[in-house]
């Protein structure tokens, strides 16, 4: 999960000119319906946590320090694809990491090469012998490598002092009776909105539960009243604008991500992007981050990954609120992002890779998670109120999503593999032609529903939520 995607992306998917880095993977239709129990577990993000101790300021990115000394955990490499920006491996090298008894290399993919993670744990499984002892991915991401894992029941076993939902570590046996993933860490995507584009809220509106279209009249109130478009979405190279689609903006409006495509639903969603995009900032498609231009005061409105907003809220909380996506015709859609820490059975160093587990999901690791890098604890603790009103506000509105009676849960794509970035592209293509540059959208969806069929029968991948479940590979209707 990283700003990305994720866990952002990585768990990032690249934004509407560039490719996915992230993946949520799964390749049993009754994979699925364990999937769904996120939904639920993901919902403790809200009600729960509070942790004592203080959780530290973000460091300036800088290169991994020099270890004094090897330590009781001896060497351990650490290769996630979450928390894989240049800021985020910062700070797990620098305070996630700061205290462990051992010598940690945390190394990520290249940016825009999700497959490096996957070629990499397949080919040290193949050769007999690797180098890495422990993993850190999205679920997903196991459920496509799961066969190369180690089995960690003596693991969970240690750490089932620490309060981690059951169903959190249900998801980890990927559907086997053994404990192939550790959950780890935990996100989802909310809206922030700097405090003076309140008064321009249409009348009787309620910022925590926004329809699209007082969503639309709120930017289009903003444009016209202060002469500026202060509304944006992160449509960057390296944004996470496909996740809006997926998750957000199709969902509510027709009910699906992939069998509901080119269906009326999704015709209706893509023209409102089209008369919304009127009013958003100019700057949109080049924005990545959304926090930066929202501490700028160049955009008073957007869209993105916690953690990147995390800064934003952090350091000017009375200046921002933070609140749910709008609803549409099928429901507030939302898209909840769990990932964990498992070790190949190559792992050249397992005990050092458990022990490194087990210092991850300790209380005040898990703290400073939320602090530094915005994404959400998986252990059973209140939130503390030393992490600051702008973190706790961010908690609050990951919960107004979840609990919402009209929540509309859609999962990261699922089966897909390397193809995650190809799937993404689709969703990015679409919105560039339909909304950007004004091509006949029913032509561009059905030319772009042949491309996203052909992605799902190559993968075989089967449906998954808020479609409908199915024996064989998705099928766009």
């Amino acid at each position: 999960m990283s700003k990305q995607e994720g866990l952002g992306g990585n768990g990032r998917p690249a934004g509407a000119l560039g490719t996915d880095q992230t993946r949520c993977n799964d390749r049993k239709g009754g994979t699925l319906r364990r999937i769904a129990l996120v939904v639920a577990a993901v919902a403790c993000l809200a009600a729960a946590f509070a942790f004592a101790n203080t959780v530290g300021g973000t460091a300036a990115a800088t290169p991994a320090a020099t270890p004094q000394s090897t330590g009781s955990a001896g060497d351990v490499v650490f290769f996630s694809n979450q928390l894989a920006q240049v800021s985020e491996i910062s700070q797990v090298r620098n305070t996630l990491l700061k205290g462990f008894d051992g010598n940690v290399d945390y190394i990520t993919p290249p940016v825009g090469q999700p497959q490096v993670f996957f070629n990499r744990v397949q080919a040290e499984a193949q050769a007999g012998r690797g180098t890495i002892s422990l993993l850190g991915a999205l679920h997903g991401d196991y459920l496509v490598i799961q066969q190369y894992l180690r089995d960690l029941s003596p693991v969970a076993k240690q750490l089932s002092k620490a309060g981690i939902p059951k169903d959190l570590l249900a998801l980890g046996k990927l559907g086997t009776k053994r404990q192939l993933y550790i959950p780890w860490i935990q996100a989802t995507y909310i809206m922030v909105a700097n405090r003076r584009a309140l008064q321009y809220l249409p009348k009787g509106a309620n910022v925590n539960a926004l329809t699209y279209g007082q969503f639309h009249q709120w930017a289009k109130n903003i444009a016209t009243k202060t002469g500026q478009k202060r509304v944006a979405f992160p449509a960057g190279t390296n944004g996470l604008i496909p996740r809006y689609f997926q998750g957000y903006l199709l969902p509510s409006f027709s009910g699906g991500v992939v069998t509901t495509f080119k269906s009326k639903g999704a015709l209706a969603g893509w023209l409102y992007m089209k008369s919304l995009w009127r009013y958003m900032h100019p700057q949109s498609l080049s924005y990545n981050f959304m926090q930066d231009p929202l501490l700028s005061g160049e955009v008073w409105v957007a869209w993105d990954h916690v953690a990147r907003l995390v800064n934003a809220l952090r350091t000017r909380p009375d200046e921002f609120v933070a609140f749910p996506a709008p609803r549409g015709p099928k429901g507030r859609g939302y898209m909840p992002v769990l990932a964990g820490l498992a070790i190949p059975k190559t792992a050249p160093n397992v005990a050092g890779a458990n022990q490194l587990i087990r210092w991850m999901l300790g209380v005040g690791t898990q703290a400073k998670t939320l602090g530094s890098v915005g994404f959400f604890p998986v252990v059973g603790s209140r939130l503390s109120k030393q992490l600051g009103a702008g973190l706790l506000k961010m908690n609050a509105a990951v919960g107004k999503a979840q609990r919402s009676k009209d929540a509309l849960k859609s999962l990261l794509p699922v089966g897909l593999g390397t193809e995650g970035g190809n799937f993404s592209k689709i969703y990015t293509d679409t919105f560039v032609r339909i909304v950007v540059r004004g091509e006949d959208p029913q032509r561009v969806m059905n030319e772009q529903a042949a491309l996203l069929q052909a992605i799902m029968d190559k993968t075989a991948a089967p449906c998954w939520a808020p479609d409908p479940p199915s024996r064989g590979p998705c099928k766009v209707k």
